[in-house]
């Protein structure tokens, strides 16, 4: 007699649990990848037998998930926004906090939705942030910027999947060779987490590209250069938008006032965290 979806199920390990609050929830999501279909068939045929490859491939993907891989990484997928990315090791995985700034951009430019405007991603990784903004609104051309060669395939690759074609993508580190006053807004979730923090050894950090995540100067000195880098390219009226770190926010705002930026405003996430400083470009 073979393993149902249910036995199947009831067979994660102590030791998952221990990875993971979400366990129950995660091995639902790596069953239903083996099986090729969603969760809530697992609910509606907790009976159905799985094959002997079906259960061989479930349990080493929770063996995977065990030794702290991340889920999005096993099942190479992460929903963002309103959309699904493909993911690998070569890119951060998106997060729920860095919506926030697709959502204030939107913001800023409501008004401008049918307006051509030139929009940049720095540090595009999955291309996350950029396909949000280009998905948008077709008038808007956006550009993802990236040094990773790696992080740009799968970034292309996932403007191709969701057939968007109002992107371009450059290797570059974070501005070199963009325009001279040529975009209404720039973004970027750039590495901001101190060198040798000790959160970098932790959880899902320990597998996710160290240089897409660790900066000098307490993690502040990506954020500077590109701050400065921003200003001849922005547009007069333009936007900067910095996704930063819980105890950033007023060196942040230090360094924007000293380049020369206004209306500098920071908005905290989902769980009350400085997260995203905006502002803008006046000179």
């Amino acid at each position: 007699m073979g393993t149902s979806i249910k036995q199947a199920l009831s067979q994660v390990h102590s030791s998952l649990q221990d990875v993971s609050e979400s366990w129950r929830l995660e091995s639902e999501i790596l069953l239903a990848h083996v099986l090729l279909s969603s969760r809530e068939t697992l609910y509606a045929w907790p009976s159905r037998e799985l094959s002997g490859p079906q259960l061989t491939e479930y349990l080493a993907l929770l063996q995977r998930r065990e030794r702290g891989e991340p889920i999005a990484y096993i099942v190479g997928k992460q929903a963002f926004w309103d959309f699904e990315l493909m993911v690998n090791p070569q890119v951060l995985i998106p997060r729920p906090e860095t919506e926030l700034l697709v959502a204030i951009a939107l913001e800023l430019l409501e008004s401008r939705s049918s307006t051509a405007l030139r929009l940049v991603d720095l540090g595009t990784g999955s291309g996350a942030i950029a396909l949000a903004l280009a998905r948008h609104s077709k008038l808007w051309q956006v550009t993802a910027v990236d040094i990773s060669a790696q992080a740009l395939l799968v970034a292309a690759r996932n403007a191709q999947l969701l057939a968007v074609d109002n992107i371009e993508f450059r290797e570059a580190s974070w501005c070199d060779g963009l325009d001279r006053n040529g975009y209404d807004l720039i973004a970027a979730n750039p590495p901001y987490v101190a060198v040798g923090d000790k959160h970098l050894q932790q959880g899902d950090l320990r597998f996710e590209p160290s240089m897409a995540l660790a900066a000098d100067a307490s993690g502040l000195s990506d954020l500077e250069q590109i701050i400065q880098q921003c200003k001849p390219i922005l547009k007069k009226d333009a936007w900067l938008l910095l996704e930063h770190g819980y105890d950033q926010k007023q060196a942040l705002e230090n360094l924007l006032h000293g380049a020369g930026y206004a209306n500098v405003k920071c908005a905290q996430d989902y769980a009350g965290v400085d997260r995203l400083t905006s502002a803008q470009w006046q000179n």
